[in-house]
């Protein structure tokens, strides 16, 4: 993701007063995420597909750190046999993320169940217009609507200093389309770290590994519910 620091600082101004998500992980209590009692996993394996930015790529993160990295260890702990594909591209505003969608949809080996869309946070850095980022946004889940597969909108916020007007037109885009298509929506991605120094990289933008873990913990069951149901049969497989 593009870093401009001062903007995403901004934003734990903004978020002050809303309500904090689930507690994120400490050293000593470990990930959160996986807090509930393992199960073995169980039925045929569930494709998904992570579509987004650096938020999603695993920027500066270990191997197996990344947000889809982490969230389907999550899901299996549950005992749900996710297969998470990463198509996160570091930078990717939705412009891009939309030029290459249906490349990235060709090249999955199985078509996935649901799809979980992280864009966004770089038209809002750059400042470029509100309006383009909606229409591209619409566009991305209008193909996914096409093709059947579910939808998790990861929502992001304005910076503050990009002003109030600003604001009042980018803020209700995740809202507003993740009610017209249908999306499971998580109204603000960054929620569990923002105002948690600790658990962001030394760029303020980028969670730490610690931080991957408790933005997992805040949104495994939403991906979770959004999963299409499955007989007990097929489930058997």
């Amino acid at each position: 993701m593009h870093r401009l620091t001062i903007a995403f600082l901004g934003l734990s101004l903004a978020l002050a007063a809303c309500d904090k998500g689930p507690p994120p992980p400490s050293p000593e209590t470990g990930n959160n995420a996986e807090a509930v009692p393992e199960i073995p996993v169980m039925g045929s394996e569930r494709p998904i597909l992570a579509f987004g930015d650096s938020l999603l790529s695993g920027y500066r993160l270990g191997d197996g750190e990344s947000y889809p990295d982490r969230l389907e260890q999550a899901l299996r702990a549950r005992g749900i046999n996710a297969r998470i594909d990463n198509a996160g591209v570091a930078g990717d505003t939705t412009a891009a993320g939309l030029e290459r969608l249906d490349f990235t949809l060709r090249s999955q080996n199985e078509k996935p169940e649901l799809a979980i869309v992280s864009l966004g946070g770089n038209d809002m850095l750059r400042g470029l217009p509100p309006a383009t980022a909606r229409r591209n946004l619409e566009t991305i889940l209008q193909r996914f609507r096409e093709e059947n597969i579910r939808t998790v909108l990861l929502g992001m916020m304005a910076a503050p200093n990009l002003g109030k007007d600003y604001a009042a037109k980018f803020n209700p885009i995740y809202p507003q389309l993740a009610e017209k298509y249908g999306a499971t929506l998580v109204p603000f991605f960054l929620q569990p770290v923002i105002d948690r120094p600790d658990l962001m990289q030394q760029d303020h933008v980028h969670p730490t590994a610690l931080g991957i873990d408790a933005m997992v913990a805040a949104t495994v069951d939403d991906v979770a519910d959004a999963l299409p149901k499955r007989a007990a049969a097929e489930d058997a497989k």
